[in-house]
Protein backbone atom coordinates (compact mmCIF):
# COMPACT_ATOMS: atom_id res chain seq x y z
CA UNK A 1 0.00 0.00 0.00
CA UNK A 2 1.60 3.32 -0.59
CA UNK A 3 1.28 6.53 1.81
CA UNK A 4 -2.45 7.06 0.45
CA UNK A 5 -3.54 3.47 1.45
CA UNK A 6 -4.21 2.72 -2.00
CA UNK A 7 -2.32 -0.40 -3.67
CA UNK A 8 1.15 0.50 -5.56
CA UNK A 9 -1.42 -0.20 -8.96
CA UNK A 10 -3.44 2.56 -8.71
CA UNK A 11 -3.05 5.81 -10.95
CA UNK A 12 -6.05 8.07 -10.69
CA UNK A 13 -8.85 8.51 -8.06
CA UNK A 14 -12.55 8.95 -8.79
CA UNK A 15 -14.85 10.51 -6.38
CA UNK A 16 -18.39 11.17 -5.53
CA UNK A 17 -19.69 14.22 -4.31
CA UNK A 18 -21.62 14.55 -1.93
CA UNK A 19 -21.63 12.97 0.93
CA UNK A 20 -17.75 12.25 0.13
CA UNK A 21 -16.31 15.56 -0.56
CA UNK A 22 -19.31 17.79 0.77
CA UNK A 23 -21.68 18.01 3.85
CA UNK A 24 -24.69 17.87 0.87
CA UNK A 25 -26.28 14.18 1.23
CA UNK A 26 -27.47 15.44 4.14
CA UNK A 27 -29.41 18.59 2.26
CA UNK A 28 -30.10 16.06 -0.80
CA UNK A 29 -31.82 13.84 1.83
CA UNK A 30 -33.98 16.56 3.61
CA UNK A 31 -34.94 17.96 0.43
CA UNK A 32 -36.09 14.16 -0.93
CA UNK A 33 -38.14 13.54 2.06
CA UNK A 34 -39.80 16.92 2.00
CA UNK A 35 -40.86 16.27 -1.51
CA UNK A 36 -42.10 12.51 -1.02
CA UNK A 37 -43.79 13.10 2.13
CA UNK A 38 -45.48 16.35 0.72
CA UNK A 39 -46.85 13.97 -2.41
CA UNK A 40 -47.84 11.05 -0.19
CA UNK A 41 -49.82 13.10 2.12
CA UNK A 42 -51.67 14.61 -0.78
CA UNK A 43 -52.11 11.22 -1.97
CA UNK A 44 -53.42 8.99 0.86
CA UNK A 45 -54.03 11.60 3.36
CA UNK A 46 -52.52 11.77 7.09
CA UNK A 47 -52.36 8.09 7.81
CA UNK A 48 -49.43 8.07 5.12
CA UNK A 49 -46.45 6.55 5.68
CA UNK A 50 -43.51 8.93 5.61
CA UNK A 51 -40.51 8.71 3.79
CA UNK A 52 -37.72 7.58 6.03
CA UNK A 53 -33.81 7.11 6.20
CA UNK A 54 -33.66 3.25 5.46
CA UNK A 55 -36.13 4.76 2.07
CA UNK A 56 -33.32 7.25 1.11
CA UNK A 57 -30.42 4.45 1.56
CA UNK A 58 -32.08 2.15 -0.41
CA UNK A 59 -33.82 3.51 -3.27
CA UNK A 60 -32.70 6.71 -3.48
CA UNK A 61 -29.04 7.40 -2.18
CA UNK A 62 -26.64 8.00 -5.61
CA UNK A 63 -29.10 7.48 -7.78
CA UNK A 64 -29.60 9.74 -10.61
CA UNK A 65 -32.70 12.04 -9.87
CA UNK A 66 -35.25 10.33 -12.06
CA UNK A 67 -34.16 6.83 -11.22
CA UNK A 68 -34.88 7.97 -7.47
CA UNK A 69 -38.05 8.99 -8.11
CA UNK A 70 -39.37 5.86 -9.89
CA UNK A 71 -37.26 3.73 -7.49
CA UNK A 72 -38.93 4.85 -4.26
CA UNK A 73 -42.13 5.16 -5.59
CA UNK A 74 -42.20 1.58 -7.05
CA UNK A 75 -41.25 0.99 -3.52
CA UNK A 76 -44.57 1.82 -2.81
CA UNK A 77 -46.25 0.14 -5.55
CA UNK A 78 -47.27 3.97 -7.29
CA UNK A 79 -46.31 4.55 -10.89
CA UNK A 80 -46.38 8.05 -12.06
CA UNK A 81 -46.92 9.47 -15.87
CA UNK A 82 -42.83 10.07 -16.87
CA UNK A 83 -43.55 13.80 -17.52
CA UNK A 84 -40.49 15.63 -19.23
CA UNK A 85 -36.91 16.90 -17.61
CA UNK A 86 -38.86 20.36 -17.88
CA UNK A 87 -41.94 20.04 -15.60
CA UNK A 88 -43.14 22.35 -13.61
CA UNK A 89 -42.51 21.25 -9.64
CA UNK A 90 -45.97 21.43 -9.08
CA UNK A 91 -46.52 18.24 -12.21
CA UNK A 92 -47.33 14.77 -10.46
CA UNK A 93 -45.07 13.18 -12.96
CA UNK A 94 -41.26 12.03 -12.38
CA UNK A 95 -39.80 14.94 -14.10
CA UNK A 96 -42.24 17.18 -11.97
CA UNK A 97 -41.05 15.23 -8.72
CA UNK A 98 -37.42 15.68 -9.29
CA UNK A 99 -37.68 19.10 -10.58
CA UNK A 100 -39.56 19.74 -6.94
CA UNK A 101 -36.82 17.96 -4.94
CA UNK A 102 -34.19 20.07 -6.94
CA UNK A 103 -35.51 23.58 -5.68
CA UNK A 104 -36.14 22.44 -2.61
CA UNK A 105 -31.74 21.46 -2.92
CA UNK A 106 -31.06 24.76 -4.55
CA UNK A 107 -33.21 26.75 -1.58
CA UNK A 108 -31.20 24.81 1.40
CA UNK A 109 -28.05 25.25 -0.35
CA UNK A 110 -28.09 29.05 -0.96
CA UNK A 111 -30.32 29.35 2.87
CA UNK A 112 -27.52 27.10 4.81
CA UNK A 113 -24.68 26.90 2.78
CA UNK A 114 -22.42 24.01 1.67
CA UNK A 115 -19.23 22.90 3.56
CA UNK A 116 -16.91 20.26 2.43
CA UNK A 117 -15.27 17.82 4.40
CA UNK A 118 -11.65 18.59 5.81
CA UNK A 119 -10.32 15.56 5.75
CA UNK A 120 -11.35 15.17 2.31
CA UNK A 121 -9.99 17.86 1.06
CA UNK A 122 -6.56 17.59 3.18
CA UNK A 123 -6.53 13.98 1.16
CA UNK A 124 -7.55 15.11 -2.01
CA UNK A 125 -4.34 17.75 -1.81
CA UNK A 126 -2.30 14.53 -0.69
CA UNK A 127 -3.49 12.44 -3.60
CA UNK A 128 -3.04 15.08 -6.12
CA UNK A 129 0.27 15.94 -4.59
CA UNK A 130 1.21 12.36 -5.12
CA UNK A 131 0.91 12.47 -8.83
CA UNK A 132 -2.09 10.21 -9.11
CA UNK A 133 -4.55 12.15 -11.24
CA UNK A 134 -8.43 12.64 -10.37
CA UNK A 135 -11.68 13.11 -11.36
CA UNK A 136 -15.40 13.54 -9.50
CA UNK A 137 -17.96 11.47 -10.60
CA UNK A 138 -21.56 12.39 -9.38
CA UNK A 139 -25.33 11.99 -10.54
CA UNK A 140 -26.23 15.17 -9.27
CA UNK A 141 -26.61 18.02 -11.99
CA UNK A 142 -25.09 20.92 -9.82
CA UNK A 143 -21.95 19.19 -8.76
CA UNK A 144 -19.78 21.89 -10.61
CA UNK A 145 -21.87 25.04 -8.48
CA UNK A 146 -21.22 22.71 -5.69
CA UNK A 147 -17.13 22.64 -6.20
CA UNK A 148 -17.29 26.16 -7.14
CA UNK A 149 -18.88 27.29 -3.80
CA UNK A 150 -16.41 25.06 -1.48
CA UNK A 151 -13.09 26.07 -3.84
CA UNK A 152 -12.84 22.58 -5.04
CA UNK A 153 -13.43 22.87 -8.76
CA UNK A 154 -9.62 23.35 -9.85
CA UNK A 155 -8.60 20.31 -8.19
CA UNK A 156 -10.25 17.55 -10.50
CA UNK A 157 -9.24 16.74 -14.35
CA UNK A 158 -12.32 15.56 -14.99
CA UNK A 159 -15.96 16.18 -14.12
CA UNK A 160 -18.66 13.41 -15.10
CA UNK A 161 -21.87 15.01 -13.66
CA UNK A 162 -25.79 14.66 -14.09
CA UNK A 163 -25.26 17.00 -16.95
CA UNK A 164 -22.79 15.38 -18.53
CA UNK A 165 -24.16 12.01 -18.12
CA UNK A 166 -27.55 13.30 -19.32
CA UNK A 167 -25.61 14.89 -22.83
CA UNK A 168 -23.22 11.44 -23.33
CA UNK A 169 -26.73 9.43 -22.62
CA UNK A 170 -25.15 7.84 -19.65
CA UNK A 171 -26.62 4.99 -16.98
CA UNK A 172 -26.35 5.92 -13.57
CA UNK A 173 -25.38 4.12 -10.42
CA UNK A 174 -25.60 1.33 -9.59
CA UNK A 175 -24.14 1.26 -13.49
CA UNK A 176 -20.35 1.41 -13.55
CA UNK A 177 -20.69 3.59 -16.64
CA UNK A 178 -20.55 7.31 -15.41
CA UNK A 179 -17.21 5.97 -13.49
CA UNK A 180 -16.06 4.28 -16.23
CA UNK A 181 -16.61 7.14 -18.54
CA UNK A 182 -14.06 9.13 -15.87
CA UNK A 183 -11.76 6.39 -16.32
CA UNK A 184 -11.39 6.91 -19.61
CA UNK A 185 -11.15 10.85 -19.87
CA UNK A 186 -8.09 10.37 -17.88
CA UNK A 187 -6.57 7.85 -19.97
CA UNK A 188 -6.86 5.19 -17.34
CA UNK A 189 -7.97 1.16 -17.33
CA UNK A 190 -10.81 1.11 -14.78
CA UNK A 191 -8.05 -1.64 -12.83
CA UNK A 192 -5.81 1.23 -12.28
CA UNK A 193 -8.30 3.52 -10.39
CA UNK A 194 -9.64 3.88 -6.93
CA UNK A 195 -13.27 4.72 -6.60
CA UNK A 196 -14.26 6.42 -3.32
CA UNK A 197 -18.38 6.17 -2.81
CA UNK A 198 -20.75 6.99 0.53
CA UNK A 199 -24.08 5.22 -0.70
CA UNK A 200 -24.70 1.55 -2.12
CA UNK A 201 -25.44 2.11 -5.06
CA UNK A 202 -21.87 3.71 -5.88
CA UNK A 203 -20.48 0.72 -4.07
CA UNK A 204 -21.83 -1.76 -6.74
CA UNK A 205 -21.19 1.03 -9.74
CA UNK A 206 -17.57 0.36 -8.25
CA UNK A 207 -17.72 -3.43 -8.18
CA UNK A 208 -19.43 -4.06 -11.50
CA UNK A 209 -17.05 -1.41 -13.33
CA UNK A 210 -13.43 -3.74 -12.13
CA UNK A 211 -11.98 -1.34 -10.69
CA UNK A 212 -8.69 -1.40 -9.27
CA UNK A 213 -9.85 -0.47 -5.25
CA UNK A 214 -13.69 0.20 -3.88
CA UNK A 215 -13.48 2.94 -0.72
CA UNK A 216 -16.46 2.75 1.10
CA UNK A 217 -16.53 6.14 3.42
CA UNK A 218 -19.12 5.16 6.31
CA UNK A 219 -20.82 9.02 7.01
CA UNK A 220 -24.29 7.17 8.20
CA UNK A 221 -23.54 3.96 10.20
CA UNK A 222 -23.69 1.66 7.65
CA UNK A 223 -20.54 0.29 7.49
CA UNK A 224 -21.46 -3.46 7.04
CA UNK A 225 -23.62 -2.88 4.26
CA UNK A 226 -20.71 -0.81 2.58
CA UNK A 227 -18.85 -3.79 2.82
CA UNK A 228 -21.27 -6.57 1.73
CA UNK A 229 -21.89 -4.06 -1.66
CA UNK A 230 -18.46 -4.30 -2.49
CA UNK A 231 -16.38 -1.75 -0.34
CA UNK A 232 -12.58 -3.15 -0.34
CA UNK A 233 -11.97 -1.09 2.63
CA UNK A 234 -14.37 1.60 4.89
CA UNK A 235 -13.16 4.46 7.02
CA UNK A 236 -15.32 7.33 8.30
CA UNK A 237 -13.04 10.18 6.83
CA UNK A 238 -11.12 9.86 3.89
CA UNK A 239 -7.65 11.06 5.84
CA UNK A 240 -8.09 7.96 8.08
CA UNK A 241 -6.52 6.27 4.52
CA UNK A 242 -3.24 7.86 5.08
CA UNK A 243 -3.16 7.07 9.01
CA UNK A 244 -3.56 3.29 8.00
CA UNK A 245 -1.24 3.30 5.23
Amino acid sequence: MTKLGLPETIRACLFDLDGVLTRTAVVHAAAWKETFDDFLRRREGEGFRPFSDEDYDTYVDGLPRADGVRSFLASRDIHLPEGSPADGPERETVGGLGNRKNELVLKKIREEGVEAYEGSRRYLAAVRAAGLRTAVVSSSANCRDVLVSVDMAGLFDVRIDGVVARERHLPGKPKPDTFLEAARELDEPASACAVFEDALAGMDAGRAGGFGYVVGVDRVGQADALRSHGADVVVTDLAELEDHA
